[in-house]
């Protein structure tokens, strides 16, 4: 049985480890979504993992609606990116984009309009935006020549991503974002190609990953799912047989790797999840499995040893210990993050946590 410790083949990235950095928006790009050289400093520090997938990144000024998240749509935010992935590969480091559609969860005043969505929905709660919090208003369901023009969005995205020096991309296709909002029945009340069967409702997921193969080779691509949880309101009336055609899908368009947030017990944003999907995901599909969701060492061995996963991906441990991969390999103690500098900006809780040697040495 593999460990977290073998490497690992994604396609055409060829992986030191098995330890992924999940990613995390943590809103230190400027308001037009340029990276800048902390945001180079911050990965470059946990370039120890087997691959980094960046945080979540807008393929256009429509589905951007994080304050300060970067973005992917123009030549300003593709060079602030190439001093990331300069610096994360000097670093001996792998690093993929994270492309993001926001969707419904998108708040006009971010500067992209009136949110769209598969179907005309208002999510639930408040969202972030550079006045505070405010509650989302409802979408507007996209027509056929905006899905394709969203598409294309995708594929643009992916293009300036391989510019920028990136490895390759994965598709946010978690969590309740665009990607999402297509794919389960509780967001998406078409009654056209894109609604209704589970076949149509994988249409926009399958065009999307067909575009971006087709931009920069599938072997480049991967995608981000959450099966099993309750995410911003989005859920499906039967998420087995949902993901088990997902699955299917993904095997037939030759996707090589797949990240599942699929949390094994309530998250620690207090999500209850419902049964696992990927027991019945691997016997379809073939690719590589990344499992997330609140994993420590010994949790992911345990996963590991299902057999089930080829790797996985931590997320909040990787904020406070840029050192994740060796404190894994020696035993050491977490740090704890700091939930207030989460999404504060500059570098107080961003590029000043030691490593275990570091504050050992103290």
């Amino acid at each position: 049985m593999a460990s977290l410790f073998d490497s690992l083949q994604l396609g055409a990235l060829d992986l030191p480890n098995r330890i992924a950095m999940a990613p995390l928006t943590r809103a230190r790009a400027n308001r037009e979504g340029v990276p800048n050289d902390l945001i180079a400093a911050y990965y470059a520090q946990r370039a120890t993992a087997g691959l980094i997938i960046s945080e979540a990144t807008g393929i256009s000024r429509e589905g951007l609606g994080w304050p300060n998240a970067p973005g992917l749509w123009n030549t300003d935010q593709v060079e602030g990116w190439k001093t990331v992935t300069a610096a994360v590969h000097y670093a001996g480091g792998r690093i993929v984009a994270q492309l993001w559609h926001m969707g419904r969860l998108v708040h006009p005043d971010l500067g992209g309009g009136r949110p769209v969505s598969s179907s005309m929905t208002k999510a639930p709660d408040f969202t972030h935006t550079y006045e505070g919090k405010k509650p989302y208003v409802t979408a507007r369901a996209l027509d056929w020549d905006e899905i394709q023009r969203i598409v294309g969005d995708y594929a643009t995205a992916a293009r300036n991503a391989i510019e920028a020096g990136f490895d390759g991309i994965q598709i946010h296709g978690a969590n309740g974002y665009l990607v999402d909002q297509f794919l389960r029945n509780g967001a998406n009340f078409r009654t056209d190609q894109y609604g209704c069967s589970i076949e149509n409702r994988l249409r926009f997921m399958t065009e999307v990953l067909q575009a971006v193969g087709s931009e920069i080779g599938m072997a480049r691509v991967g995608i981000r799912l959450s099966p099993n949880i309750l995410v911003q309101g989005i859920e499906d009336s039967d998420p087995i047989k949902l993901f088990g055609a997902v699955a299917e899908r993904l095997e037939d368009l030759r996707v090589p790797w797949i990240e599942l947030r699929e949390a094994h017990q309530p998250t620690s944003a207090g999500s209850i999840p419902t049964a696992p999907v990927s027991p019945s995901m691997r016997p379809i599909y073939s690719g590589k499995i990344l499992l997330n969701s609140d994993y420590d060492g010994p949790s992911a061995r345990e996963r590991m040893a299902e057999g089930i996963a080829d790797g996985i991906s931590f997320g909040r441990p990787f904020i406070s210990n840029p050192d994740l991969v060796r404190r894994l390999a020696i035993g050491a103690p977490l740090a704890e993050g700091d939930s207030s500098t989460f999404y504060s900006g500059g570098p107080e809780g961003y590029i000043d946590y030691p490593t275990f040697d570091e504050a050992k040495a103290a």
